[in-house]
């Protein structure tokens, strides 16, 4: 690495150290940076309704734009460690955030200076679409017709 690259590397984490948290992707989604996943999902589909292409009665440019912004915060804010890296450049600690589960055997003084991911939810933790509920239901259903079925088979032939 240069001087020149070292100074504005430096410059440049000076800058964006003192992100205001209204220009940041936090701003943008209306949260504050502890906000959970959960909010952050919540948030971007609201904004996501109100500014699509489709949806809004914006002009095109302007919807596609603010789309676009919206787009890259979420994609940045719901994955874990490039939310944890942004939150470095913005200068935002979640340190604190972070909360140790009461299960968890480690002692407090071992567990600090790790990354933990406890603050985000596991990708399967999260509530069923209608969909899947429906698919769950005729999963259910077939399986309880085969049941019946095979049963019935039986019966029948006296096995």
């Amino acid at each position: 690495m240069t001087p020149n690259e070292g100074t504005a590397k430096t410059k440049s984490q000076k800058i964006s150290s003192k992100t205001p948290l209204g220009s940041s992707y936090y701003g943008l989604l209306g949260l504050h940076p502890s906000a959970s996943a959960i909010e952050i999902r919540r948030s971007y589909r609201e904004l996501s309704k109100l500014y699509h292409p489709d949806t809004t009665h914006l002009s095109p440019a302007v919807a596609t734009a603010k789309f676009q912004q919206l787009n890259n915060a979420y994609a940045t804010l719901s994955n874990p460690e490039r939310r944890l890296a942004y939150d470095l450049k913005i200068g935002y600690s979640r340190a604190h955030a972070i909360q140790q589960p009461s299960n968890f055997n480690t002692p407090v003084s071992e567990s600090r200076g790790t990354n933990s991911n406890s603050a985000y939810l596991d990708p399967t933790d999260r509530p069923l679409s209608a969909g899947e509920i429906f698919a769950l239901f005729i999963m259910a259903a077939t399986l309880i017709g085969c049941l019946a079925l095979a049963i019935a088979i039986g019966l029948i032939r006296g096995t």
